[in-house]
């Protein structure tokens, strides 16, 4: 594919240039909760201002209904951008209408606008070919050129992330390059040990990066709320805990294929548990208690790994020359059930080789908790399209900036 240096080159001074972000930040209201994914666009955007374009951004946020919807308003990240660049920048209340017609018309040379929300538009997601195309065909009226920067949209078949650049001069921003090269290096030029952390809620969610990386990776360490359907298939009690019944199969599946494969399968040693989930707004302290993962209490709930299994993991990853992890250990906006999370991000810190956070909640973990970003090898800004990629899968925004 073709990146923006070679845009660069050619010249973009006066040419409007549709760049498809990922401002996809979670809100609290209008209160932007992680600006990781605005921070992300900004060397993009900036390189492209500076060069005289007339930089029009785009992104979805959120899963509205396909009509405008106040709560999903790209507004704040409109005002986080501009406070970002140093610059004004200007805002359209819709995305193919009036508004961005004209604020796109009034942009001056190395001047930015952020248009509305993409998903406002019920054709952004349409199943329907013609649909898809029909408002790919609007937004290509705003642009000259197509800047494909939205990493974490790229698994998606939408309009502005698969049928827009085909109709316009398309090219990878930096970010899109740089989420790229750092998979390859997860897929076909690993050093080893290879050592892969996945957390999060559930199995269904890992299953294809889990079929693909068993044969791959050296060792694959489990924690999260997927962890206990690993444990209740292994035939331990797991109390209240968040437990995937139909899964259960799949998981006695991947721990026998890892052993003949002769992959370290490793499941933790204890957990904490609770008589209920926490308050993640308040944060009173719930007082876990600490029992082996193979003797849960049957009223009890688990929310995160135990201080053994800390130690556990941060061993195996001790001598990784590969890191890639996906998804917490626990629930670590809480502080009673973050040290798990916080344990595997240091062990991380500490590994020799390079490491990759991928995936949202990870890299909000990351920030939440403290750590110097840049300490990290990589964090990635699209946890699925991450874990498509790993899984082998061809994701349609990345087919469409190929040549």
């Amino acid at each position: 594919m073709k990146t923006i240096d070679e845009l660069l080159a050619q010249g973009v001074s006066g040419k409007r240039v549709f760049v498809r972000a990922d401002l996809n930040v979670p809100l609290d209201g209008t209160t932007i909760i992680d600006d990781g994914r605005i921070r992300a666009v900004v060397p993009t955007v900036k390189a492209l201002a500076e060069a005289g374009a007339r930089v029009v951004v785009a992104s979805h946020l959120g899963r509205p209904k396909g009509a405008p919807d106040p709560a999903f308003s790209l507004a704040p990240a409109a005002e986080r951008l501009g406070e970002l660049l140093g610059a004004d920048v200007a805002f359209a209340t819709d995305t193919v209408g009036d508004s961005a017609k004209a604020t796109v018309a009034a942009l001056a040379d190395g001047q930015v606008a952020v248009v509305e929300n993409l998903r406002f538009n019920a054709g952004e997601t349409s199943k329907d070919d013609a649909e898809r195309g029909a408002f790919a065909d609007q937004l290509a009226g705003l642009a000259d050129v197509y800047v494909g920067d939205g990493f974490g949209a790229v698994h998606r078949k939408h309009a502005s992330v698969f049928d827009l650049p085909a109709r316009l001069p398309h090219f990878a921003g930096y970010l899109i390059a740089t989420e790229v090269g750092v998979l390859k290096k997860l897929t076909e030029d690993v050093r080893r040990p290879y050592v892969v952390a996945l957390g999060g809620s559930k199995v269904s969610d890992k299953i294809g990066v889990i079929d693909n990386l068993l044969d791959k990776a050296d060792r694959i360490l489990i924690g999260g709320g997927m962890l206990f359907t690993f444990l209740a298939a292994k035939g331990h009690e797991v109390g209240t805990s968040l437990l995937q019944e139909d899964q259960k199969e799949k998981c006695l599946e991947y721990l026998a294929e890892a052993e003949r494969r002769g992959v370290e399968f490793v499941l933790p040693l204890d957990v904490l548990v609770s008589a209920e989930f926490p308050d993640l707004k308040a944060k009173a302290a719930t007082h876990p208690e600490t029992v082996a993962a193979d003797a849960m209490p049957a009223g009890k709930l688990g929310l995160d790994i135990g201080p053994k299994t800390r130690e556990l993991y941060a061993a195996k990853l001790a001598d990784a020359g590969t890191v890639f992890w996906n998804g917490p250990m626990g629930v670590f906006e809480h502080p009673d059930y973050a040290e798990g999370t916080r344990a595997l991000a240091q062990a991380l810190l500490d590994a020799p080789g390079f490491t990759v956070v991928g995936g949202g909640d990870s890299a909000a973990a990351v920030r939440t908790l403290g750590f110097d970003e840049n300490a990290f090898g990589h964090i990635s800004t699209g946890g699925g399209a991450s874990l498509e990629y790993l899984e082998g899968k061809t994701l349609p925004g990345l087919a469409a900036l190929e040549d």
